[in-house]
């Protein structure tokens, strides 16, 4: 599948998880970063959807540790939640 296919369906998947939170923590971390990965980040990412979503959460909160598969960059930006859009 083309990359441009492949980013569809997991912007689809990253805004689709099931709870509010975790849409806005998953799908607007896809937004904010996606345009820069590179496709072993793509795969990676595509990696982390598998997991539980509140796996996912603890992760990027840092109420758990990281699995060593996802330590890195992608984690680390994952983990700065500035990109979580807040209403006022």
């Amino acid at each position: 599948m083309d990359r441009e296919t492949r980013l569809k369906r997991l912007r689809f998947r990253a805004w689709h998880r099931g709870t509010k939170e975790a849409d806005l923590l998953i799908g607007g971390f896809f937004d904010a970063h996606h345009a820069g990965w590179s496709d072993a980040e793509v795969t990676l990412f595509e990696a982390l959807l598998e997991e539980q979503d509140v796996d996912i959460m603890a992760w990027a909160l840092g109420t758990q540790p990281t699995p060593v598969r996802f330590a890195g960059p992608v984690m680390a930006a994952l983990k700065n939640v500035t990109y979580v859009p807040i209403a006022e």
